[in-house]
């Protein structure tokens, strides 16, 4: 681990559906924690949910780790839920903050936190959400709010006042920590840190990067010059 990343306050969780991914990083000192969900489950072209849970589990005990619903009806997510929670001590479960039509969870989410669950509150973009979750979870078990800066990035908008907003706003609920959702660099990782970020989540893709961190430019320099014309020499380029 390099003296830059064992500095940061913020802790690093992994996202990802590779289960042979997942468990290596498990060894990984840097990695403190795992989320995952639906869409990166199908992608990895997994069918069977729980069994992919469980043999996660066998192996991933203490680590906190993040598996979502998918149902679109309270009911439904209740069920899902309180089974998901009973998979392991360590487990969190992700409910959506709304449903597809937009129906806020908060009511549910209160139950579900004021009964022991301990959930991940996912596909938060503004601040009144966070507002409203913060209330919701404040009394109950610990729990995540996964706010989506990557994706707020995304719509031109600068996250990190939205995050630092978050920060303030969540110290009404104690047992709730900050998740920094959807990173797109590891710039990110140096910003949530900054704010006092509880989380951030990271691909596998953005992990292998981290070691960039606190990288002297100048060397960055030359050794993206070196790889220029080592990589136009392999091709065999002629003029």
């Amino acid at each position: 681990m390099s003296i830059v990343v064992a500095g940061l306050t913020v802790k690093i969780f992994a996202d990802g559906a590779d289960l042979d991914a997942i468990l290596a990083l498990a060894a990984d000192s840097r990695v403190a924690g795992f989320t995952t969900n639906p869409t990166l489950m199908w992608k990895a072209g997994l069918t069977d949910y729980q069994e992919f849970a469980k043999r996660l589990l066998e192996q991933i005990t203490v680590h906190p780790i993040s598996f979502e619903v998918f149902a679109d009806d309270v009911q439904e997510i209740r069920r899902q839920a309180l089974m998901i929670a009973g998979w392991g001590e360590n487990v969190y479960v992700k409910v959506p903050v709304c449903t597809t039509s937009g129906e806020s969870m908060a009511p549910l989410i209160r139950e579900l936190s004021e009964s022991a669950v301990k959930v991940n509150v996912t596909a938060l973009f503004t601040t009144a959400q966070v507002e409203l979750i913060t209330e919701a979870v404040k009394d109950g078990a610990p729990s995540y709010i996964s706010v989506f800066a990557g994706r707020i990035a995304d719509a031109g908008i600068d996250p990190v006042p939205i995050m630092a907003r978050a920060v303030d706003i969540m110290v009404a609920a104690p047992r709730s920590e900050l998740i920094w959702a959807s990173p797109r660099e590891i710039l990110n990782v140096v910003q949530a840190d900054r704010i006092g970020c509880h989380i951030i989540t990271m691909t596998t893709d953005l992990l292998q990067k981290l070691d960039l961190l606190g990288k002297d430019l100048l060397q960055f320099s030359l050794e993206t010059v070196q790889m220029f014309h080592r990589d136009a020499t392999a091709a065999g380029f002629t003029l």
